[in-house]
């Protein structure tokens, strides 16, 4: 079985619930995550919604603080910016990292809350689905390097060229987030898939899908909160407390449509390895916790040495 690489997503919405703003700490769990043997780092992306840091200038910084990991954005939000003017960031992003980066992108959830935060910027939300797509093939020309044009419905350009290139031919690595109608998306345009469904057994399902139809080789990943507590009960509420803060909505609501754990770090790399046995190769960790130090530790240390022996055995 191929390896499992695992990632860390920063707490940037968790800093701005609690009124921390203090985007040097974060920089420095993302060294941290590096040393302990992280795959990659992420960061989300909601200017308005959920507000935090902005995932690419937190980024940058990442990227002179760390050399080995990868640099993704879980998820950036294409159909709120000119693709013009987001391949030229990501494109300097990935030279200023030395071809780091992953452009992991969504079209937004539908929520009240998403869809206020698209009228807020002057964009329409029942567009965002063909702006995602009209983004990434815009940009995807523009990383050539060369000076080329684009005409989509709602965005047009001509004889642009963007510098300075990213630092690997033909830019990031494009992965998207979604399931069920959104599988044709992945399977058509991208090079990873980044979901977060709550059943190993829909995720098997769903990559099984991607694998039939994709065109391309589409790297399968999976995004997963975790709360570890060697008593299960104090972690269930640890759980509570953290996602209905950092969501404004109930566990109940919000375990329904995403992957998540709360409990001991023996049980969380068995229903961890569910999800590797269904497909999952690069795993994205958010920890539902006030103490990142800790929770990066102990989940190197008590849970990805579990997982890689009952994927072995």
């Amino acid at each position: 079985m191929p390896e499992t690489r695992f990632g860390y997503l920063l707490p940037t919405r968790d800093q701005t619930v609690t009124g921390e703003h203090a985007p040097h700490r974060l920089v420095g769990y993302a060294a941290r995550a590096e040393a302990l043997g992280y795959d990659s780092v992420w960061a989300g992306d909601s200017p308005i919604t959920r507000q935090r840091a902005d995932p690419l200038l937190l980024m940058a910084a990442v990227a002179q603080a760390t050399e080995r990991v990868a640099l993704g954005t879980a998820v950036l939000l294409p159909a709120l910016r000119h693709p013009i003017l987001l391949a030229h960031q990501l494109g300097t992003l990935d030279r200023l990292s030395g071809g780091r980066v992953i452009a992991g992108m969504g079209a937004g959830f539908p929520t009240d809350a998403t869809k206020a935060q698209f009228t807020a910027l002057g964009v329409d939300f029942a567009t965002r689905g063909r702006r995602l797509e009209e983004s990434i093939e815009a940009m995807r020309l523009l990383w050539t390097g060369e000076s080329v044009s684009f005409a989509g419905e709602h965005f047009a350009f001509e004889d642009v060229s963007v510098a300075p290139p990213p630092a690997r031919p033909g830019g990031p690595p494009i992965w998207l987030a979604g399931g069920g109608p959104a599988l044709r998306r992945v399977a058509r345009i991208a090079d990873g898939w980044l979901p977060y469904p709550p059943e190993h057994g829909v995720y098997a399902k769903e990559a099984e899908t991607i694998r039939e139809a994709a065109r391309r080789p589409v790297t399968p990943a999976l995004y997963a909160t975790f709360c570890l507590d060697d008593d299960p009960e104090r972690a269930r509420e640890r759980l509570r407390a953290s996602i209905e803060r950092y969501y404004n909505a109930s566990l109940e609501f919000i375990a329904s449509i995403q992957a998540m754990f709360a409990g001991t770090p023996e049980d969380a790399a068995t229903w961890l390895t569910r999800y590797i046995e269904a497909g999952a190769r690069h795993i994205v960790v958010r920890f539902a916790t006030d103490d990142h130090e800790a929770a990066l530790e102990e989940f190197a240390g008590r849970v990805r040495p579990l997982v890689s022996a009952e994927v072995r055995s």
